[in-house]
Order: structure tokens, then sequence, then C-alpha cells
């Protein structure tokens, strides 16, 4: 089993920054992908963001494409989501996930195994 706990998340307003941690413990294997994903209220989950197992590939949804930025410190077991020029309608809880994806399966939640309990992510205008 892996658990997966997201942290930095909070209350920001448009145009501001916050940087999320997930840390990853109990069967940990560096050799898989994470993920971000975020859900809004009455919307279904979506991708965000993931990143290879040893970061050499990233991939963005459009809407956060040059806002948002997605690494992992595999020595750490944490995974990061650095958003900058945040908008209110990036309003949601953030999940992170991890999973043995490929590429072609990063922008689907029944392609990870492991889902943290998500951190709400609020951005005021």
């Amino acid at each position: 089993q892996v658990q997966l706990v997201e942290s930095g998340g909070g209350l920001v307003q448009a145009g501001g920054s916050l940087r999320l941690s997930c840390a990853a413990s109990g069967r940990t294997s560096s050799n898989r992908a994470m993920g971000w994903f975020r859900q809004a209220p009455g919307k279904e989950r979506e991708f965000v963001a993931a990143i290879s197992w040893n970061g050499g590939s990233t991939y963005y949804t459009d809407s956060v494409k040059g806002r948002f930025t997605i690494s992992r410190d595999n020595a750490k077991n944490e995974v990061y989501l650095q958003m900058n020029s945040l908008k209110p309608e990036d309003t949601a809880v953030y999940y992170c996930a991890e999973g043995g994806v490929t590429a072609g399966g990063v922008t689907r939640t029944g392609s990870y195994d492991y889902w943290g309990q998500g951190t709400q992510v609020t951005v005021s205008s």
C-alpha cells in the first residue's frame, strides 16, 4: 500500500501563487508516474498535470500550461505543483495520485492506483 498526503492548499487572491506538496509513504517506488487532479463542486475530477517516474516528461492540461509546474524529488518521495497566476476557476480540491502510468494514460483517473485525501485551493477574485 502507498499513502499519499497533500499539503499546501489555502486561500489566495487571483494572480497569487501556491505550492502544493504530496508526500508518499509505504511501499513506494520511484519507478511510478505521479499526477495532480482537481475537482470543483458539482464537477468531475479532472486532470491537471503529471510527471514521469524520472521527471523527464511532464504533462499539463491546456488551461494551466505556462502557469503551473509539476516536479518531483524521488529521494524524498515527494511531488510538487507550483501554481502561479492563479485564477478563480482554479478553485477546487486538488488530489495527487500515483500509478504505473504510460504516456497515453496520464490524463485518466483510472490509470492511477493510489490517491491522496485532497487539499482545498480557493482563489478569490
